[in-house]
């Protein structure tokens, strides 16, 4: 058996007990390496209780950049015995575990093929600290300086950060460089080097660190929401924390210490965005952010803000379903939901961030949608983007950008006659104008409605005023897949007839799928989706080609389902790949997937004439 070796390329993995304080250790370790110019990619897998079932947190080091889920595990670090045997079923063959070997294992514990790594941790906890509190978090930190001595992570880099961590602590930062470096020297002292290894690279850059939830929350900020109601669900919650922390920093006058801003929890999802549609009609910059479940109690709010041509944003952070699912897992299982949220005929933009750096900038955006278009934007992120700190482009704001209010009348425009009627499309757009209370004394009223209306807002069951708006509405959906992100597309490096379409966070795997697809020998053409309704690029590219691959987190294949409503197109021509359990998808699954097929298409018996 030949261990497995790697330099800035291997997978590690912490499987450890919900709230037994291993997660700020884990990340310590993460950032470590972060820190010494290697690219990281960390995923926390916990379950939906307070303490006491099985996490595991999982870090991708890869120094040629590959920010998805690989597939494998190179070292796993197994401290729940619980999941003992779900965790050695993991490692690669030639793989590390490494353990806490207090207790001797029953036989049979370890495969042949991997290279046992034991640690008394328990019992140097037990005969060094009273407190079983203490003894369990030094724990943590000792086996992070045993794996910093293994894999060669800097202590100086490893001490800075917690120091960063305990600043004004002092107490608290002694006892952990204690703990830190007893590891450390136990494993230097003890335990024999491995073939993994970490080495100072400069492969980060400028690049940034951070979270979807607290890049969308940034993102709502410079986009110029004022409001906020909410009601807490995992994972979107720390969207409206993090919002709140940025308007404290961002929103309150500095001489009258006055805030300009205002987040209200909300008694449950359905007062959340019935707030958010009342402050979208009264002119505010409104948003609400949730998840799946919440998106179904939001459905009559939603399609009252579609008929009725109120801007609202929602940020929708989705997690496993149906119903409370798995709700400290990540999907991509809302696209259809929230598509055509609410009953009757509706459709709705969704934008397709694939990283926190688009989160912030689709929130923005978002925002701006919804006051152009009149209607509901959906941001549609997950658990994966939104609760995983991510490597992305640093963000980047203009200026000079002025927020897009859309077609809203003045005071003085109608001062001087100029013609309001509220529903009735003057430019071919779809979009009509609107006024906001208070404008003029005595001109640009409406009344607001659900039910239908002819083009000046007066109520009306006249099939002509019904179907007129209806059609208005398709117009105005037309208009903007004019107005949304258009999708990225990368060429292969021949001419194929083969193309994949993906989006969200599916795209980091798929980037290093593509390249391991090439290197193999299958050449695909590629698309990442950033918004719906689909500009007419995407019509042409799965015109040009024979099969398309369409790779999504759901079981039923709902960006397919939507491709094929939009384009009208043969459902033949596009091949689900599909992953659900719950994890982020994996290169390798996407890898062997497309693989499996090319090869059966083309071993397949051809049809006789």
């Amino acid at each position: 058996m030949k261990p497995i070796s790697g330099t800035n390329d291997f997978v590690v993995k912490f499987a450890n007990v919900n709230g037994s304080g291993s997660a700020s250790a884990n990340e310590l370790f993460a950032k470590a390496i972060l820190r010494m110019g290697v690219p990281v990619s960390p995923r926390n897998i916990f379950p939906s209780n307070i303490q006491g079932l099985p996490t595991w947190y999982e870090v991708r080091v890869s120094g040629l950049g590959w920010l998805g889920r690989r597939g494998g595990v190179d070292m796993m670090v197994a401290m729940n015995p619980q999941t003992w045997a779900q965790d050695m079923a993991e490692l690669e063959p030639g793989g590390y575990l490494f353990y806490d070997s207090t207790r001797p294992l029953p036989p049979g514990a370890l495969r042949d093929d991997v290279v046992a790594i034991g640690m008394p941790l328990t019992a140097i906890c037990n005969a060094t600290y009273e407190d079983a509190r203490q003894r369990q978090l030094f724990k943590n930190i000792m086996y992070v300086g045993a794996l910093a001595a293994l894999l060669g992570i800097d202590p100086a880099v490893v001490e800075k950060l917690l120091g960063e961590q305990y600043r004004g602590k002092e107490r608290l930062l002694e006892s952990n460089k204690r703990a830190f470096h007893a590891g450390r020297e136990f494993a230097r002292d003890h335990l024999k080097p491995i073939a993994l290894r970490v080495e100072r690279a400069d492969a980060v850059g400028e690049r940034i660190f951070v979270d979807g939830n607290a890049a969308a929350a940034l993102g709502c900020v410079y986009g110029g929401a004022t409001v906020c109601a909410w009601y807490p669900i995992t994972p979107s919650s720390s969207v409206a924390e993090a919002f709140e922390r940025w308007c404290a920093k961002y929103r309150v006058d500095a001489d009258s210490g006055e805030r300009r801003y205002a987040i209200v929890q909300a008694e449950d999802e359905i007062a959340s965005i019935g707030m958010v549609t009342g402050a979208g009609w009264n002119g505010a910059r409104a948003f609400t952010a949730t998840s799946g479940p919440g998106v179904s109690l939001m459905t009559e709010f939603i399609g009252l803000a579609y008929f009725a041509e109120i801007p609202v944003t929602i940020i929708d952070v989705q997690r496993g379903g149906p119903s409370t699912g798995m709700p400290t897992r990540t999907q991509q299982a809302d696209l259809i939901s929230c598509a055509w949220a609410s009953h009757g005929d509706t459709r709705h933009v969704l934008l397709l961030p694939a990283d926190p750096h688009e989160c912030f900038e689709h929130a923005a955006l978002a925002l701006d949608l919804a006051d152009r278009l009149q209607t509901p934007v959906f941001v549609m992120s997950d658990l994966d983007i939104g609760m995983n700190q991510r490597l992305c482009a640093p963000f980047a704001w203009d200026d000079a950008r002025r927020h897009d209010r859309g077609k809203v009348l003045s005071g003085d425009e109608l001062e001087a006659g100029r013609e309001f009627a509220r529903y009735k499309d003057v430019d071919g757009d779809g979009i009509p104008w609107r006024t906001l209370p208070g404008t003029h004394p005595s001109r640009g009223a409406y009344f607001t409605r659900g039910t239908t209306r002819d083009a000046q807002a007066r109520y009306s069951e006249a099939g002509g005023d019904y179907v007129y708006n209806m059609q208005r509405l398709l117009a105005k959906f037309a208009t903007a897949a004019t107005l949304v992100p258009p999708p990225v597309v990368r060429a292969a490096p021949r001419r194929t007839r083969l193309g994949a379409i993906y989006f969200g966070s599916t795209s980091p795997a798929m980037d290093e799928s593509l390249a391991a697809l090439a290197d193999a020998g299958i050449a695909l053409d590629a698309m990442r989706l950033r918004a719906y309704p689909f500009p007419p690029a995407v019509a042409e590219f799965v015109a040009a080609h024979d099969e398309v691959f369409v790779v999504e987190q759901n079981r039923d294949a709902q960006m397919r389902t939507l491709l094929v409503d939009a384009l009208q197109c043969d459902p033949r021509k596009l091949v689900p790949i599909l992953h659900y359990d719950g994890t982020p998808i994996t290169a390798r699954f996407v890898t062997r997937a497309i693989t499996a097929h090319v090869i059966d298409r083309a071993t397949a018996p051809k049809e006789s004439a």
